[in-house]
């Protein structure tokens, strides 16, 4: 029999850290010892209570630089695209709410005011939401439109030099927790953003509970009552769809390196459970079937890991379009999952528990699957810029 010899980390065998330049290591390697040394020992238990420490993390993840980390100026880091996505891998790996929480920060919340606000929103929210010491979400989906964001009842209507909003969000990320929240409406004049601190009369976010999924993150309703704001609330740079979009592009990127996190995750823990783990007195690392699975999910790994670098260059340079967001979206979410599954499997019985990541992430990874765009939506993307025939209705 062949002497063992000594394994090597998936992502390894593909040489990826040969495509990325030293400054975006280095923050991906910052961002790595934070979720080993903050993350870890505690997201199983926050996961099972349902729970996050959301202020607490997002002050700390503030002085790491990581929120709204891709954005320039005004506290934000200013790193590459690249940069942020490998971030974002990283904090998946701990858990997709982690994630979640500095991608509605950075690429919704922040992103939004950023790319549409005027001078004074930037001034007064953008850095106090880069440090952590304020909190932000994304009010779009409402809990009949969800994909599709273009039929909201949300309204928005004009009363002498104020705004006036009414209508309910959805499955809104640090809803409950948020000091601000960026909220679209229907106006006489297409739909529109508007600033909302969440100290105005009028506005409330009961949180979600009882998920399956996502327990390790805050989730919740937006309920706008006629909530009264002043005519400098509205974002003066979105007009029409086009607005939220650009922001869902933005977490669509973060998506498409996140979900690998999740998914290195998962392997890396078969891996070693594998070695470990005796079946009729040899390692079931040493059977065919197991290294079978384990090289099928790690040539899907590596080949999410690839497309994600290649948009990552896109990005940087400028030249992404939102079918090519698509095709990592779709693709690496839906390898991640079927990745978890199949890590489920190689644990057994153990890969139920909280003891072990996998179950956790491919939980989550089913939210994750349907946020920012599901599967379906994807496709229609990806076919209407294939065929020129937009087949949503």
């Amino acid at each position: 029999m062949a002497r063992p010899t000594a394994p090597i980390l998936p992502l390894h065998l593909f040489d990826t850290d040969r495509l990325i330049g030293e400054e975006d290591r280095t923050m991906r390697d910052t961002v790595r010892r934070f979720v080993d040394d903050k993350i870890r020992p505690e997201v199983a238990q926050w996961y099972e209570a349902g729970t996050l420490p959301a202020r607490d993390l997002a002050k700390e993840l503030g002085s790491l630089g990581v929120l709204g980390m891709h954005l320039q100026g005004y506290g934000c880091a200013g790193t590459s695209a690249t940069a942020y996505g490998l971030a974002c891998m990283e904090l998946e790996a701990g858990d997709s709410g982690i994630r979640s929480l500095v991608s509605v920060q950075g690429s919704l919340a922040m992103y939004a005011i950023w790319k549409h606000g005027s001078e004074e929103q930037k001034q007064e929210w953008l850095p106090r939401l880069a440090a952590g010491e304020a909190i932000g979400c994304f009010g779009l989906t409402e809990p009949d439109f969800g994909s599709n964001p273009a039929g909201m009842r949300t309204r928005a209507r004009r009363d002498g030099d104020d705004w006036v909003l009414t209508g309910t969000k959805m499955w809104i990320t640090n809803g409950s927790i948020a000091d601000v929240a960026i909220v679209w409406a229907q106006t006489d004049d297409r739909i529109r953003g508007f600033v909302v601190p969440t100290d105005t009369p009028g506005f409330s976010a009961p949180e979600i509970t009882r998920k399956l999924s996502l327990r390790a993150s805050v989730t919740s309703e937006l309920v706008l009552d006629e909530v009264r704001l002043p005519g400098s609330a509205i974002l003066p740079e979105a007009a029409g769809l086009s607005g939220p979009l650009s922001c869902l592009n933005q977490a669509r990127f973060g998506i498409i390196f996140g979900s690998l996190g999740a998914a290195r995750d998962c392997l890396e823990t078969a891996i070693t459970y594998a070695r470990e783990r005796a079946i009729f007195d040899r390692p079931l690392a040493s059977y065919q079937l197991t290294q079978a699975k384990l090289a099928d999910m790690t040539l899907e790994l590596g080949k999410g890991m690839l497309l994600a670098l290649h948009l990552g260059r896109l990005e940087d340079e400028a030249q992404i379009k939102p079918a090519q967001v698509s095709l990592g979206k779709l693709n690496n979410v839906r390898e991640a999952i079927a990745i978890a599954r199949e890590c489920r499997t190689i644990l057994g019985a153990a890969g139920i528990t909280t003891e072990y990541s996998v179950m956790r992430h491919a939980n989550n990874l089913e939210s994750v699957l349907t946020y920012e765009g599901t599967s379906e939506v994807h496709q229609l993307v990806i076919g209407q810029a294939l065929t020129g025939e937009a087949a949503f209705r």
